[in-house]
């Protein structure tokens, strides 16, 4: 029974505050992800049309090549435009699972907070490792879009937030080992959105003291 015990502290207060969330409030409880999950089924049906692609490329795509002025103003939207090269479905089962975790978790601003952080913290190890040569210049060219780099420093956070450390240790490992065995812009990307959680984490611990969150609250 000792793995049952374990489980419970791992995910016991996660699963109360989520399940709780979801018998008061329902689909009313996440309106921030419905509406994500909705805005990227567009993106993705707008880009694949003749008359779309460009569109979308101009309001939510980033290349590190890009003025870091238009990066910065197309980055908010660049979360919710999926990558041409992979399956729409998994972005956005991505969004519905951990936005909708975290939307019930944190409460919406935090979350739109630490999922924008994560994606700009990506964003941007991305220019400074091009420019300083630790990744090759043609990755100056590629398509920076999607909320993978979210999502996973949404998980990172989340899993800090209600003291979840084998599954904090767990995605942060997987991401180590998915770099190191496909090595691209994008597993470099993750990494840098988990470490600029890390420090939006280490700040708040800091400022605030590392506590054990009440389950029901949204700190």
């Amino acid at each position: 029974m000792r793995w049952k015990d374990a489980a419970r502290a791992e995910w016991g207060p996660l699963y109360a505050a989520v399940r709780d969330g979801l018998v008061a409030g329902g689909w009313r409880a996440i309106p921030l992800t419905l509406a994500a999950v909705c805005l990227t089924a567009v993106f993705q049906y707008v880009q694949n049309q003749s008359w779309g692609y460009r569109i979308v490329q101009d309001i939510g795509s980033v290349r590190a090549a890009d003025p870091l002025p238009l990066a910065l103003l197309r980055t908010p939207l660049s979360l919710f435009v999926p990558a041409l090269d992979l399956p729409v479905w998994g972005a956005l089962a991505q969004i519905l699972v951990v936005f909708g975790i975290a939307e019930i978790c944190l409460g919406r601003p935090r979350t739109l907070g630490i999922a924008y952080a994560a994606t700009l913290g990506g964003t941007l190890y991305a220019r400074l490792a091009i420019a300083a040569g630790w990744l090759p210049a043609s990755d100056a060219q590629i398509v920076d879009t999607g909320p993978s780099a979210a999502v996973v420093g949404l998980a990172v956070y989340v899993c800090w937030r209600y003291r979840a450390w084998f599954t904090c240790a767990l995605v942060v490992v997987t991401m180590i080992v998915e770099c190191a065995l496909k090595p691209n812009l994008a597993g470099w990307e993750h990494l840098a959105a988990i470490a600029a959680v890390l420090i939006v984490c280490a700040v708040r611990s800091s400022v605030r003291g590392i506590r054990r969150p009440d389950p029901g609250s949204a700190g």
